[in-house]
């Protein structure tokens, strides 16, 4: 395997994992306050279009740039 690869899928391991945690914590902070359940909902709804709205960037990009 390459160098590369060495350090990129540890990398993405390793986020993934935080990412794991940090959903759990605000599943933990919904269920402990429920009155947090309308902004959680609302952030993660935003987190979600954001990352729509890079990945879809991206696709254009690269079906621009493809000759």
């Amino acid at each position: 395997m390459s160098t590369l690869v060495l350090l990129v899928v540890p990398l993405l391991l390793l986020l993934g994992a935080v990412g794991l945690m940090f959903f759990g914590i605000l599943a933990y902070a919904v269920y402990r306050w429920p009155v947090l359940s309308q902004p959680v909902t609302v952030f993660l709804t935003g987190v979600a279009g954001f990352f729509a709205l890079i990945s879809l960037i991206v696709a254009v990009g690269g079906a621009l740039r493809a000759p």
